[in-house]
């Protein structure tokens, strides 16, 4: 299993040496010749196993720098995801001439319109910016050839759909669809053979690996003392490099400042902070130059962020499912990772289905000096 078998050209396949890549994933494995073959494709895949480069080292390979149209567009869900796309695709555009059009919040929209003045080839968009350039008709999809539609189980739990259907009147019938997700229920599979033309589906099984690679725990006490018993956590712990997950922008702002008053070495990362600045917190976190990132599940999503060593879930997630995503941030590209999870009595019920859907009871973390 090489990239060269999958159809991968050797300028693209020497592109991904130099960062270290250069064995297919299973989803990479099964999509790759697909979408070269021009079928549809529905892939579902953890977050975490290469959905990005599925989709982005075909595309790059069937893109023409000679057309003066948009040929490809990739619709993501969130700024953060997005963002992270744009980043692989600049780094295999040095590879080949492609002119790639970020179109997400927090822009400058001259700017943008600016650089639309120049041969876009592949579009990365999130659905309410996009939807602002076709309003303002500053962009044209007519001859767009390849429709991504990524994260698509957070497309809908976003309540994107009916924008999600208003971009796809603006591209041609004949097109081809790949469809992503981490998850494939009912409402998904309805919206991937809704956009799509007898699709090929990918289901890549769930790794128990995943999870395995992760040494869970949890810390059961009061939401009067959960703060002392995270900081005497951190302490015991001093991770390398971790995030701190919150339910609400509230939560992370009140736990931030607690955090920053003791010298904690932390940043907060919300959609109430300005886009700009989320880009330079995210790029100095990833660095390695912050210890701590306190965050909403805006952060669980889709980000690549290696090196991160713990997890800390503040607060118990609403679903066993956005658990997963949490943890699934550390533990990755074959490390173990830690995650440790702070329960009060109210969220035993909440626990309970996470247990039963890892099918897995989770250690407890005593603490000494919490009450």
């Amino acid at each position: 299993m090489n990239f060269k078998t999958l159809g991968i050209s050797p300028e693209m396949i020497n592109h991904l040496k130099k960062s270290g890549i250069t064995i297919p994933t299973p989803i990479q494995d099964q999509t790759i010749p697909l979408i070269l073959s021009g079928k549809d494709v529905i892939g579902e895949a953890q977050t975490g196993t290469g959905k990005t480069l599925a989709f982005l080292l075909p595309l790059f390979e069937k893109l023409s720098s000679k057309s003066p149209n948009i040929q490809a567009l990739v619709l993501s869900p969130t700024r953060e995801l997005a963002i992270q796309i744009t980043q692989e695709a600049k780094k295999l555009a040095e590879a080949k001439a492609i002119g790639i059009l970020p179109i997400y919040g927090g822009q400058d929209t001259a700017m943008q319109l600016k650089k639309l003045g120049k041969p876009v080839h592949l579009v990365i968009a999130t659905p309410g910016r996009l939807l602002d350039h076709i309003g303002r008709k500053s962009i044209d999809l007519s001859k767009t050839t390849t429709f991504v539609l990524d994260e698509a189980d957070q497309m809908l739990l976003m309540g994107f759909k009916n924008d999600v259907e208003s971009i796809t009147k603006q591209l041609p019938k004949k097109r081809q669809t790949l469809c992503f997700s981490a998850t494939m229920d009912a409402p998904v599979k309805k919206l991937a053979y809704r956009y799509t033309s007898s699709p090929t589906t990918v289901t890549i099984a769930k790794k128990k690996i995943t999870i395995e690679a992760i040494h869970q725990e949890i810390v059961e006490t009061t939401d009067r003392h959960k703060q002392a018993a995270l900081l005497q956590v951190l302490s015991e712990d001093n991770p390398y490099m971790a995030i701190i997950f919150c339910r609400t922008k509230r939560r992370v702002e009140v736990l931030y400042e607690a955090m920053k008053d003791k010298d904690y070495n932390c940043v907060r990362l919300h959609s109430d902070i300005l886009q700009s600045k989320r880009e330079r917190i995210m790029k100095s976190f990833k660095k390695g130059d912050i210890q701590y990132l306190i965050a909403t599940d805006v952060a669980a999503r889709g980000l690549d962020i290696s090196g991160v060593t713990h997890i800390y879930n503040y607060d118990v997630p609403e679903t066993p499912e956005a658990y997963i995503h949490r943890i699934g941030r550390t533990g990755r590209a074959g490390n173990d990772g830690y995650t440790c999870m702070f329960m009060s009595p109210k969220n035993e019920k909440e626990v309970s289905e996470i247990e039963a859907h890892i099918r897995f009871k989770i250690p407890r973390r005593i603490l000494q000096d919490i009450l």
